[in-house]
């Protein structure tokens, strides 16, 4: 099964199938019953998305230390992983450019396993 991406806050759809939630915070305004299960471990660490938003972090070099920071979390990955060969599962965050959030990265590193 593919794994997707959306923002959060954007509203739940059926065809979401398993939401998982990847951010380290709880997204203000989000129920609880929105998500089927929450693993923070799985956004990136505070001091790199400090230095992302900060601008002293290009893109490839989140992308870089992002991947960094999910190598020592290979049973999580693919625990996540193996919910997606029986399953939609969509990548959940609060970044509003796709193209430039971890989920992005996060679903090409499960789509690998």
């Amino acid at each position: 099964m593919p794994f997707r991406t959306k923002r959060v806050y954007e509203t739940a759809s059926p065809d979401d199938g398993f939401r998982l939630l990847t951010m380290r915070l709880w997204p203000r305004g989000i129920k609880k019953d929105q998500i089927s299960r929450w693993e923070k471990e799985l956004g990136p660490s505070k001091q790199l998305l400090d230095d992302y938003r900060s601008s002293r972090t290009e893109w490839d070099e989140f992308d870089r230390r992002y991947r960094e920071e999910m190598a020592s979390k290979e049973e999580l990955l693919r625990e996540c992983a193996d919910l997606g060969r029986n399953q939609i599962v969509t990548l959940l965050c609060g970044c509003r450019d796709e193209t430039h959030c971890h989920r992005t990265i996060l679903k090409k590193i499960l789509e690998a396993l």
